[in-house]
């Protein structure tokens, strides 16, 4: 969960880890017509208006949407397919109607910047020991009970504090720190496509690699357009049971599977993180249903993290997940035939590290989000020479 002050540092750390000036930070009244950057946008134009019935400042036209005639719009870019009358606002908070055009009100506005270890994310077979500059806008096209983060995902980007960051700058800032990557995550970047976008294609041209940190809930035809700029994923499967989907996080699975399978045909590097909630989705049988399917669907060397749950949000009431209930469920994965099963949020827990399929021997030793040890070659372990699934090395 993102506090009110840990925002405040996240937003103030920005200044120090990226060497940000003053004249990033949000200042209301300052001029419209300061900064030619957020004129850029993946169409062209970004809308700087605050008058009654126009965007606010840091909004720009939709990516995808249908237009009819009646004045109403129907978002394409995920499988919400929310359809809003004028002055109706979406599912993620961050769309809105206005005058018959849909638009984007999570551009440029993030409410939480910082730099982070890539293994973080979590990234675990992706350039490890490299720092991801992390941004998020608030909003998320989901509403999961357990949220962890739902001072910032369940609200609406005006809401909460921001500072005005637009893409160049965010390049820029990304390169300063000495990061090796742009990462969008602590929200829900779907729900700030539209600045996603423009940020990793401008990322990708600055040689700056792009990390989306999601649920997945995404329409295949925008996903195919991100895939063109995003060099690593890790999505968020919440449960192999469509009515734990609905009931815990009000979505679908099969938009989500859907989504594992886009990536997979473009050539994404990315890894599936499974928080294990108790009573919702820690049944073996559950477990065992899903690790059929990455099989069949995405190969043995897909990297699966089981997260252990701490109560928040809305389940507060429960209790953490038992570290022997994330033993038992790793044991079925790596009895399915998963060669990478991790467990997280358990500090110090062995199955944090990475073994070699080949020889079983540790080929990455991490030390929580410190500097890890990598006894890899070319990818490929030094012990035996068998080779590790991932991107280990700079290309």
């Amino acid at each position: 969960m993102v506090s009110k002050g840990r925002r405040r540092f996240l937003l103030a750390s920005l200044a120090v880890a990226a060497g940000a000036s003053r004249s990033l930070a949000f200042r209301p009244g300052a001029r419209k017509d300061r900064d030619p950057v957020c004129r850029e946008d993946i169409r062209g134009h970004v809308f700087r208006g605050d008058g009654p019935g126009k965007p606010w400042r840091w909004s720009c036209e939709g990516f995808s949407y249908r237009r009819s005639a009646d004045g109403t719009v129907t978002c394409g870019i995920c499988p919400h397919r929310c359809h809003l009358k004028p002055g109706d606002r979406s599912v993620c908070r961050s769309k809105v109607n206005i005058g018959g055009k849909l638009y984007s009100l999570a551009y440029g506005n993030p409410c939480a910047v910082h730099v982070d270890p890539v293994e973080k994310k979590p990234l675990y077979h992706f350039l490890p020991g490299s720092r991801a500059f992390s941004i998020a806008v608030a909003g998320c096209n989901f509403r999961c009970l357990n949220c962890q983060n739902w001072e910032i995902s369940q609200a609406r980007p005006r809401d909460v504090e921001h500072i005005e960051l637009f893409p160049a700058q965010v390049v820029a800032a990304a390169g300063r720190s000495g990061a090796a990557s742009v990462a969008y995550t602590y929200s829900e970047p779907i729900s700030f496509f539209e600045y996603m976008l423009a940020t990793s294609r401008l990322a990708r041209a600055e040689g700056i690699r792009n990390l989306w940190i999601s649920n997945g809930y995404i329409n295949r035809k925008p996903l195919e357009t991100l895939c063109r700029f995003i060099d690593a994923a890790n999505v968020n499967l919440k449960a192999f049971s469509n009515q734990v989907y609905r009931c815990l996080n009000g979505g679908r699975l099969n938009p989500v599977l859907n989504t594992f399978k886009t990536l997979r045909d473009h050539g994404v590097h990315f890894e599936i993180t499974n928080l294990v909630v108790p009573g919702y989705n820690d049944k073996p049988d559950m477990v065992k249903r899903m690790c059929a399917w990455i099989l069949e669907n995405l190969g043995a060397d897909r990297p699966l993290h089981l997260l252990r749950f701490f109560p928040r949000y809305k389940l507060d009431r429960l209790p953490p997940t038992a570290p022997a209930t994330l033993e038992r469920l790793r044991k079925v994965c790596r009895d399915a035939g998963l060669h990478y099963v991790y467990i997280g949020n358990v500090p110090g827990h062995p199955a944090n590290h990475t073994y070699c399929p080949g020889c079983g021997k540790l080929v990455v030793r991490r030390h929580g989000f410190a500097r890890p040890e990598v006894h890899l070659q070319g990818g490929k372990c030094v012990f035996c020479g068998t080779a590790v699934a991932g991107v280990w090395e700079k290309g």
